[in-house]
């Protein structure tokens, strides 16, 4: 299959990232994206929130600023009041309002399943744009959320999650990736990457596949979210998560004493999920600090190594 080409195209199909990246001048690209899925929280509010978030962070990944969006809505209009939908757009403005991106437009249709996103705009210089695969030896992996909200997810759909910990996990899905990115850019970022529905190590794969280096995960340093690990041991594990794992799992050895329960969170998909930066070792201890500094709850969580047979080494 042959898709249209430019020459101003910088990041497009051929290379598969985050979003897309067109140069527009010596100074200016855009980056555009789009993203929108099912609720995946009970309160219409709160999903609108967490759909906006999910959307803009391509474009902080991409070290730009996301500029516009435009609604995309499935709607049950048969099936759910107006006033559903009302507060799913209203905590998606609050969002966008919150990240200085100003909405223009949209389009909606009638669907027996809701859903709802975004297309975003944003704003990068042509010689700034971060993408995936630029890894380079010995830079250290930080990690800007914890991991588990697929299996919280899972166990709040049971009834079993606690208040507290179902609090928790929808606010930082609903957290943008803007503050972790504007602090990155102040570093020596050699490539980064946003963490969602293919997980940890699936998004790491990605980095990992095509780039000529391999990289060393320390499983133990990877920040994860109160009680999922309790819940990866009661066999709450979503289905994206067993997908994640089959279609990756050729890339990715295992020590053997790293438990399961801890190999399937790796797994996990996120929704919304933090940065995966790749930073120079001179630079990653205080761009750590840095995030800290801002309440960004960030871990180094490996490093990586020049090898080209392109595996991921998961340690204890």
């Amino acid at each position: 299959m042959r898709f249209p080409t430019d020459e101003h195209v910088l990041v497009g199909l051929d290379r598969a990232d985050d979003a897309g990246v067109y140069k527009v001048s010596d100074d200016l690209a855009l980056i555009q994206t789009v993203d929108f899925f099912t609720p995946i929280v009970d309160d219409p509010y709160w999903f609108g929130q967490i759909a906006a978030a999910n959307a803009l962070s391509d474009v902080y990944a991409m070290g730009g600023v996301p500029k516009t969006a435009m609604n995309l809505v499935a709607f049950p209009a048969k099936d759910m009041g107006l006033e559903i939908l009302r507060a799913i757009i209203q905590g998606g403005i609050d969002k966008l309002t919150e990240a200085a991106v100003v909405l223009i437009g949209g389009h909606s249709i009638e669907d027996k399943e809701l859903k709802y996103g975004l297309s975003v705009t944003g704003f990068v210089h042509p010689q700034r744009v971060l993408v995936k695969k630029t890894l380079e030896p010995d830079d250290r992996l930080l990690l800007t959320k914890p991991l588990g909200t697929g299996i919280i997810n899972t166990a709040i759909k049971a009834n079993l999650a606690s208040p507290a910990i179902t609090d928790q996990v929808t606010r930082l899905m609903a957290t943008l990736n803007r503050r972790a990115s504007e602090i990155m850019l102040r570093f020596d970022i050699h490539a980064c990457t946003d963490v969602t529905g293919f997980g940890l190590l699936g998004h790491l794969a990605e980095m990992v596949e095509g780039s000529g280096r391999s990289v060393v995960l320390e499983a133990n340093q990877v920040p994860i979210l109160p009680e999922a690990e309790d819940f990866a041991s009661m066999g709450l594990i979503p289905a994206g998560a067993h997908k994640n794992r089959e279609f990756r799992q050729s890339i990715v050895v295992f020590d053997p004493q790293v438990p399961l329960a801890l190999q399937d969170i790796l797994f996990d998909p996120q929704t919304s999920g933090g940065l995966l930066i790749s930073a120079a070792p001179t630079h990653a201890t205080a761009l750590l600090q840095a995030l800290h500094d801002q309440g960004i709850p960030a871990a180094v969580i490996g490093h990586v190594v020049n090898d080209p047979a392109e595996r991921i080494h998961v340690t204890p």
